[in-house]
């Protein structure tokens, strides 16, 4: 391929191949069942006919992945300081990216892409309704090369103004941090349990929706199979479901880990962070830290006896979706870091460790809303339909089991809501089981919100909401006259400053 990014140029032939497939299994995951039923209630006669439409949308596949390859184009216009990008087979778009609002560049390599020896370069930016910049395929040294050039932008300009069309070579950084498979195997038994939870919880969701979908296919008897499966359920103590549960929990943390964070790397490369990861699908994420907006550590119980936490770099948003709904931030995570590590990368992206400076608590008002909405109504509604409901009165201990850990569970949530402000730094500390710990400088605080209930005037109780591009920090039920000398501080120091957000 062609480094001189400054003339437009297509992107690796093999890139027909990765599109087709990427199509293809599109396709094929929508028709998947339709298929199915196809082979299994037509006669033998029409399986030909199946298997030509098979055929076919293949073919069709193909002559869209060409199709597509001929009209995809991209170059860099130096002058202009964009990356553009022409696309579309029919309806023709042009995609113009200012090279100052690319957040980062994620080189991947999935297993086709292995395969046939070609990566994957994406490019992230903030406001861009929720599109993306994706290239199929292109070959190892183009890719770091363009990579190279999209994130130093201006300064990229500036040192090799008449080297566009030099290949950078591509210099292996050490990395100051690498997880070992100990550390992540630790990792997977000591967090994201609520995540797993949800997976679960959406796999079998799915399985008995597709499960139903089997059946009308195959014309089972619904209530055979319900009351087989509840036959199943007896054989099994409670106790023995839980721990199956909870194996099952562990087993697909410890998945999810490995499968994202395998060989996990960080180095710094010149001015950026490069991350890099993954099990099957490599990953290699280039990120400059001036665009971090929020960075976040966090520590449970077990990670702090283990001497373990997780990073969070929260970069801006990137829009709004098409149908309108606000996307979530683009997410960095690190796992396993140690505090010298922590600390470490702290330096690289805010140029220091952040130290704790005074620290505002909230009013014990703080838990009169939760334990009135979240425990006292959802009990009493309970107990009230279990005085008129016979078969709901065995479960009244698992109602006061819930409003006794509920009331240990706010309570420590208020006691962990604190936020400590000095000249350089804003910490906001929160949580019940993990503690977080998000920290954000002055110069990136986009709005600031200060509110007050009209019952809280005479007790000087009140809110603060801080804006973000990559979110909001809220510090809630806190001495109003206090957050209103923090506010007139931070709009002097936005307003008096000279750094820009991004």
């Amino acid at each position: 391929m062609n480094s001189d990014f400054s003339k437009p140029q297509r992107e690796s032939a093999f890139g027909i191949i990765v599109m087709a497939a990427h199509t293809a299994f599109k396709i094929g995951k929508a028709t998947f069942f339709l298929v199915i039923y196809a082979f299994v209630k037509m006669s033998a006669a029409y399986t030909a006919y199946v298997l030509l439409g098979v055929g076919v949308i293949i073919l069709l596949c193909v002559v869209f992945s060409y199709l597509w390859y001929l009209n995809f184009t991209f170059f860099l216009d130096k002058e202009k300081q964009e990356f553009v990008v022409n696309k579309g087979i029919l309806n023709r778009d042009q995609v113009i990216i200012q090279l100052d609002k690319i957040q980062q560049v994620n080189i991947n390599q999935n297993i086709l892409q292995k395969m046939i020896g070609v990566y994957g370069l994406k490019i992230d930016t903030a406001g861009t309704s929720g599109e993306e910049v994706s290239i199929k395929a292109i070959d190892e040294v183009s890719a770091y090369n363009l990579k190279e050039h999209l994130l130093r932008g201006k300064t990229a300009a500036t040192e090799h103004a008449n080297v566009l069309t030099d290949e950078l070579p591509i210099i292996d950084e050490v990395p100051f941090l690498r997880v070992s498979t100990w550390t992540l195997f630790k990792v997977g038994l000591t967090s994201n349990y609520g995540q797993s939870l949800t997976v679960i919880l959406v796999f079998f969701m799915y399985t008995v929706q597709e499960a139903r979908h089997i059946m009308d296919i195959f014309g089972l008897d619904k209530g055979a199979v319900q009351s087989t499966v509840l036959g199943l359920a007896t054989l099994f103590s409670v106790a023995v479901i839980v721990v199956i549960f909870l194996i099952v929990l562990l087993s697909i943390n410890l998945i999810r880990t490995f499968y994202r964070y395998f060989q996990l790397e960080v180095s710094q490369h010149k001015n950026s962070l490069l991350l890099s990861s993954g099990l099957i699908a490599k990953k290699n994420t280039l990120i400059n830290p001036t665009k971090v907006q929020i960075t976040k550590h966090s520590q449970n119980y077990f990670q702090k006896k283990l001497n373990l936490l997780n990073i969070s770099l929260k970069q801006a948003h990137f829009g709004e979706s098409k149908k309108g709904k606000e996307m979530q931030g683009n997410t960095l995570e690190i796992v396993g870091c140690d505090t010298f590590e922590r600390d470490e990368l702290l330096k690289m992206i805010l140029g220091q460790v952040p130290t704790l400076g005074k620290t505002f608590v909230p009013d014990w008002r703080f838990l009169n809303l939760p334990i009135f909405f979240k425990l006292i109504l959802p009990v009493t509604i309970f107990m009230l339909v279990a005085l008129n409901v016979p078969e709901v009165k065995p479960f009244l201990g698992f109602a006061a089991a819930y409003f006794i850990v509920g009331i240990l569970m706010i309570y420590i949530s208020y006691r962990r809501h604190r936020i400590s402000v000095n000249q350089q730094f804003i910490i906001k500390k929160s949580g019940i089981w993990d503690i977080s710990n998000e920290v954000i400088v002055p110069h990136k605080i986009q709005a600031i919100t200060a509110s007050q209930y009209p019952w809280h005037k005479s007790v000087d109780v009140g809110h603060l909401c801080l804006h973000t591009a990559a979110g909001q920090i809220h510090f809630k039920y806190g001495n109003y006259s206090e957050i209103k000398t923090l506010v007139n501080y931070w709009l002097y120091q936005v307003e008096s400053g000279n750094k820009n957000w991004m």
